[in-house]
């Protein structure tokens, strides 16, 4: 077996940049890993929070106590229609992670597969699915989610059929780009001429060695998904009342701005806590995946 070769239910070859012995030691040592991924798990810890308590019902209305200061009662205050913030910014993370981490699934799910057939077919097929994603990305998640609220109306649903559409020619474009380059190495060579057919080179050889790249894009596109699904619901297009949303959160205190401008502070905070988080944990494991970036740094 030559000395590049995956092995079947192995690791990648090491100069590609995948998870070695040392990779969670040189984790905890990244900066950019470490508040990345501290951001990320505050996110989730607040969002599987409001799964099982919240300080007040997120969804009760309370007008005699509307628009209060920060008390002890309420740790953030309330807003117009009397509601608890903190309960709203909790139950507002799970929305935002469901419609995320829904969206991204869509990307990955036919982007990757797409990707790896227009890499391994080549010819008309990959032509064919080139430009089917040079198509779909004609139709960016707002225009997708506006065609899809006069069909279907506007919810949770097609907040996450519309980012997610918009994903798949990212990852298709990225995968079929990673996966053409392993086609000509030395190790598929050998694996075609040990007798090996595309499919089983595909998902022993090609898969495991672009990995690492499709795990840092998975984690900005996550970040992305976050801020589009902020952006449709503060349109009026995503999340639909009486479901919590830190994009209407951010709509409904735009008219509040001079009388109660912190209704619009605290939902815009979540929103770049997530996508800060994010994007650092993105570029950490960039670095941690290719040390060679990192020394070029």
């Amino acid at each position: 077996m030559p000395a590049n070769l995956v092995p079947p239910g192995g690791g990648a070859p090491s100069e590609l940049g995948q998870p070695g012995k040392g990779f969670w030691r040189r984790a905890l040592r990244h900066r950019s890993f470490v508040a990345g991924g501290a951001l990320a798990l505050l996110v989730i810890a607040a969002a599987l929070l409001s799964l099982l308590w919240t300080p007040w019902p997120a969804y009760e209305i309370d007008i005699a106590h509307k628009l209060s200061p920060p008390s002890t009662s309420h740790w953030l205050g309330t807003d117009v229609l009397g509601r608890d913030i903190v309960s709203l910014l909790l139950v507002g993370a799970r929305s935002s992670i469901a419609v995320g981490v829904s969206a991204v699934s869509i990307g990955i799910l036919f982007g990757v597969s797409l990707g790896l057939v227009a890499a391994a077919r080549r010819g008309w097929v990959e032509e064919v699915i080139m430009r089917l994603g040079d198509f779909t990305f004609a139709f960016p998640a707002l225009l997708s989610a506006i065609m899809l609220a006069a069909v279907a109306g506007p919810g949770m649903m097609t907040s996450i059929i519309a980012i997610g559409i918009f994903q798949i020619p990212i990852f298709m474009r990225i995968t079929r780009g990673s996966a053409s380059a392993i086609w000509v190495r030395e190790f598929v060579l050998a694996a075609r001429a040990a007798g090996k057919g595309k499919f089983r080179i595909t998902i022993e050889h090609v898969l495991p060695n672009i990995r690492s790249i499709l795990i840092v894009q998975a984690t900005i596109q996550f970040a992305l998904a976050i801020l589009a699904e902020a952006a449709l619901s503060y349109l009026g297009l995503g999340t639909q009342p009486p479901q919590p949303s830190w994009g209407r959160m951010l709509n409904e205190a735009q008219s509040l701005l001079f009388q109660s401008p912190l209704l619009a502070v605290y939902p815009g905070l979540a929103i770049a806590t997530a996508v800060l988080g994010l994007n650092l944990l993105g570029d950490g494991l960039r670095d941690l995946f290719d040390p060679r970036l990192s020394r070029e740094r």
